[in-house]
C-alpha cells in the first residue's frame, strides 16, 4: 500500500481535510433543502450514523436562505452545492455555511468566480471544485460562457480511459483542464483553501482523472464515483474505484452516491476504510460464506451476529467460521471468533480458546465474549 499523498490541509468547519488527517466520510441530503425541518431530521440521522460533513443541493434562493437556517440546527460541517447561479453562493456564505461546491462546467463566468472567491476568503471558506462528467464545459469552451451549446458540447464523443491512443485528446484531459482552469483562477486571487473532485461513472476515467490531477497540484481530493447506482451495485462500483485510489495513497475524503438511504452511503464508507485499515469505526466482521461442509446455519448466525454488532460503537475484530478448514485459524486471528461445527462451536478469545458451547448457544456465548473484550481502540 503506497503512502499517503501529502496535501495542504483544509478545514471544512471545524473537520481537517488533508494535510494527515483521517480520511472523512461525507454523504449529501436527499430532501428538498427548502423543506429546512424535514432536511436538519434527515442531517441528524446521518450525523447518529456517523457522517462527518454533509452537502446540500442550493437550486434557487430560498434553498439559499434555508442552508442558513439549517446550518443553525445540526453540529457537522455543511457544504453548499452550487450550479448555475453564483448568487447562490454569495447567499450560503452569509448564511454561515462551511464550504462552498462549484461545479466548473456549470458556472464558468470568470468575473462571477471571482466575486464567490472574495466572499470566501473573507469569511475563511473552503471552494471544492467539483469537475463531473456529466457536467463538464464543452469542448473548447472552458472558462467561456458564450458561442458554445450544452447539447453540441462533443464531451460525449471523446475517448474515455482506455480508448485513447496516443495522441487523442480524452475525457481524462478535459476533466484536468479544467479542475486546472478554476484552480488557477482561485490561486490568482491568492486564494488556496481548495479541494477538488473528479468524478465520473467510468471507474478507469475516474481513476486515471484522479491520479492525473494528484501529481499536479497540493491540494486535498474528494473521492467518489458519480452516479454510481443503487446500494448494492453502487456499493460495489465506488469500492472498485475508490479501493483502487486509497491504495495509492490518493484522496482524503470520500462520499460514496447511492440511490439509496443516505445512512447507506455513511456505511460503504465507513466499510471501504476498514477494508484498508485506514479507519475504524465499529466492529470488523470476518464472515464464512457457508458451503457443503458446514455442520451448522452459519449464514443466519453471521448475519445475526452483525446486527447486533451494529447497535455498538465498539472497534472490534469478530469472526464467525463455520467448518474445519479455514475456522480456527481466521478465529483465533480475531479479537473474539466462533468455529462452529458438528452441532458445537469453540470460542477464541485473543487467539485463545475460551469456551465450547452447543450450537443452540453459539449467539449469546459469542456476543458474551464481544461484550467482556476491550475495544482494539482502547487495548
Amino acid at each position: 500500500m503506497s503512502k499517503r499523498r501529502p496535501t495542504k490541509p483544509v478545514y471544512v468547519g471545524g473537520v481537517k481535510v488533508g494535510g494527515g488527517a483521517d480520511i472523512t466520510v461525507q454523504s449529501m441530503t436527499k430532501t428538498d433543502t427548502r423543506d429546512v425541518a424535514a432536511t436538519v431530521r434527515q442531517i441528524h440521522e446521518l450525523e447518529e450514523a456517523g457522517c462527518e460533513i454533509i452537502r446540500s443541493a442550493v437550486p434557487d434562493m430560498e434553498a439559499a436562505v434555508a442552508m442558513g437556517e439549517i446550518k443553525k440546527q445540526i453540529n457537522i460541517p455543511l457544504i453548499a452545492d452550487i450550479h448555475f447561479h453564483y448568487q447562490l453562493a454569495l447567499k450560503c456564505l452569509e448564511g454561515g455555511v462551511d464550504c462552498l461546491r462549484l461545479n466548473p462546467g456549470n458556472l464558468r463566468n470568470e468575473d462571477q468566480v471571482r466575486e464567490v472567491v472574495l466572499g470566501a476568503k473573507e469569511r475563511n471558506v473552503p471552494i471544492r471544485i467539483g469537475v463531473n462528467f456529466g457536467s463538464l464545459p464543452p469542448v473548447g469552451g472552458i472558462g467561456r460562457t458564450r458561442g458554445f451549446s450544452r447539447h453540441m458540447d462533443l464531451v460525449n464523443k471523446l475517448p474515455k480511459a482506455g480508448q485513447a491512443r496516443e495522441g487523442d485528446y480524452s475525457v481524462v484531459d478535459h476533466m484536468v483542464a479544467t479542475a486546472l482552469w478554476e484552480i488557477t483562477l482561485l490561486e490568482e486571487q491568492d486564494f488556496d483553501q481548495i479541494k477538488i473532485s473528479m468524478k465520473a461513472f467510468d471507474v478507469p476515467t475516474t481513476v486515471e482523472a484522479y491520479r492525473a490531477l494528484a501529481g499536479m497540484v497540493p491540494y486535498p481530493l474528494h473521492l467518489g464515483i458519480t452516479e454510481a447506482g443503487t446500494v448494492t451495485s453502487g456499493s460495489i462500483r465506488t469500492s472498485v474505484g475508490l479501493g483502487v485510489l486509497l491504495y495509492e495513497g490518493i484522496g482524503d475524503t470520500i462520499r460514496v452516491s447511492l440511490s439509496g438511504d443516505s445512512t447507506e452511503e455513511v456505511a460503504a464508507g465507513y466499510e471501504i476504510l476498514k477494508s484498508l485499515n485506514l479507519r475504524h469505526k465499529g466492529a470488523v466482521l470476518v464472515a464464512c460464506p457457508s458451503c457443503g461442509r458446514a455442520d451448522v446455519d452459519v449464514v443466519k448466525l453471521a448475519n445475526d451476529v452483525d446486527a447486533m454488532l451494529k447497535k455498538s460503537d465498539k472497534e472490534i475484530k469478530v469472526a464467525v467460521m463455520g467448518c474445519e478448514v479455514n475456522g480456527p485459524g481466521e478465529a483465533k486471528d480475531a479479537d473474539v471468533g466462533i468455529a462452529a461445527g458438528a452441532g458445537r462451536a469453540v470460542i477464541f478469545r485473543k487467539g485463545e480458546k475460551v469456551r465450547v458451547v452447543p450450537e443452540a448457544e453459539m449467539l449469546t456465548a459469542l456476543m458474551e465474549e464481544v461484550e467482556k473484550t476491550p475495544s482494539a481502540a482502547s487495548s
